[in-house]
């Protein structure tokens, strides 16, 4: 088994995705939020998983923050920490300390639109084709090697609520994917660059994923 820290800032539905996927040989100890009100926070409790909360105002710092969200995590002795919506940015600190081990999932195809507000500036370029990512994090915000990706086709009258909307469908499916592997031992990081130990690894990348 391996255990399995995921951090939420609201309702976590990537979160709730990777709990309903019942992972053979995943053991989610623990949900982490750094705001009281995370709707996700309640979805995850009633289903037996322990939850916390830090709540990000009260400390002076990102520094001060990371540290006491580390030694917080810890105490779960984690394999995977997983991002689920946490909107916090993390210092090269933290996410040093769990390389390798930390992943998060970004909805556009990166490289392209890092940061925030991905559908509106993916609309506003006119792209054909829109996706999202899942990746190793590194100290480089929306970077990091990339472990899974898919995409969809932009609609002529898209607008940021229904892309969206459809992308997050693909979010549900692929992080639960992502997640899956990193327990059966199948992604190796080779010069930065993630390889999956699976058959077919070319047809994970199509949407829907491959199973």
């Amino acid at each position: 088994m391996k255990n399995i820290v995921i951090l939420i800032s609201g309702r976590g539905s990537n979160m709730q995705a990777i709990v309903d996927a019942q992972i053979a040989g995943a053991n989610i100890c623990a949900v982490i939020a750094n705001r009281p009100d995370a709707a996700g926070l309640a979805w995850a409790a009633e289903r037996g998983i322990a939850t916390a909360v830090l709540d990000h105002k009260l400390y002076d710092g990102r520094e001060a923050f990371d540290a006491a969200l580390t030694s917080l995590i810890d105490g779960y002795a984690p394999d995977l920490v997983v991002l689920a919506g946490f909107m916090r940015i993390l210092t090269a600190g933290f996410v040093n300390h769990y390389a390798g081990r930390l992943i998060n999932i970004h909805p556009s195809l990166l490289p392209a639109f890092t940061g925030l507000h991905t559908h509106e500036r993916a609309l506003a370029e006119g792209v054909k084709i829109a996706g999202c990512t899942v990746h190793f994090v590194t100290a480089e915000l929306d970077h990091g090697p990339i472990i899974l990706q898919t995409a969809v086709a932009v609609l002529d009258d898209d607008t940021v609520a229904s892309l969206s909307a459809r992308m997050l469908v693909q979010e549900h499916l692929i992080y639960p994917q992502a997640v899956r592997w990193f327990v059966q031992d199948k992604l190796r990081l080779v010069n930065g660059r993630v390889h999956v130990d699976c058959p077919s690894p070319a047809a994970a990348l199509i949407s829907p994923p491959v199973l």
